[in-house]
């Protein structure tokens, strides 16, 4: 398949134009002579591995999520393309991705956060959690029982917790929570890590490409717990 026809599938989908402005998705490299392609490593992030993996695999192509904000130069010779803020903020990208997986329905969406009207114990929601991140954790400074409003954002989304409280969320569920923002925030707050809650959007590219070979990298959070 054309990559250009590849990408217009992407784009589609996650329209560039939701990207914000700072955002660094679409092509990272674009190898003007290899336009076919027949085999796609697809990713969350690109490293040295990766590109190695996908060499070893024999890829012509590699699709992630996050981009490149610099381009090594021995990586110049395979077609890479990320989709990245575009992703999140489409309808059915990551963010969804995550509530699906997790057995709920979007409720509300604002911006980046996606909204899910529910009642269910704090307790029950962790172990619902647990089942996607075993190192799941969260904050619950006003010791809160029951949650009714929960945002989503998949990712680093801890900026949003103010808007999220605005929103009438007494929960988020994001990554990489930081301590200052954890001791501050008037609502829970769970951190499922930044990989965990992004890596299942994976399978919603390669639906979108299902005519092409695609072989997943074998890639892990850098976290040891």
């Amino acid at each position: 398949m054309d990559k250009y026809e590849i990408t217009q599938r992407i784009e589609r989908f996650a329209p560039p134009e939701l990207a914000e402005d700072w955002d660094c998705s679409g092509w990272g490299v674009e190898v003007k002579e290899h336009d076919e392609i027949h085999k796609i490593m697809l990713c969350l992030t690109v490293t040295n591995d990766v590109v190695n993996q996908a060499r070893k695999a024999h890829c012509d192509m590699i699709i992630s999520h996050h981009p490149l904000f610099y381009v090594p130069i021995e990586w110049r010779d395979i077609n890479i393309y990320s989709a990245h803020t575009n992703l999140d903020r489409t309808d059915g990208g990551t963010t969804d991705t995550l509530i699906a997986a997790l057995g709920f329905k979007v409720s509300g969406k604002e911006d980046f956060l996606r909204f899910v009207d529910c009642e269910i114990s704090v307790d029950d929601f962790v172990e619902k959690l647990r089942e996607i991140s075993p190192n799941l954790r969260y904050v619950n400074n006003f010791d809160s029982k029951i949650l009714h409003r929960i945002a989503f954002c998949a990712g680093s989304g801890t900026e949003f917790i103010n808007a999220a409280q605005e929103q009438g969320a007494d929960a988020l569920v994001t990554g990489d929570l930081k301590f200052h923002t954890a001791l501050d925030s008037e609502i829970v707050v769970f951190d499922i890590g930044h990989f965990e809650s992004e890596i299942l959007v994976l399978p919603v590219l390669a639906s979108l490409l299902s005519d092409v070979k695609i072989i997943y990298a074998e890639e892990h959070s850098p976290f040891i717990y």
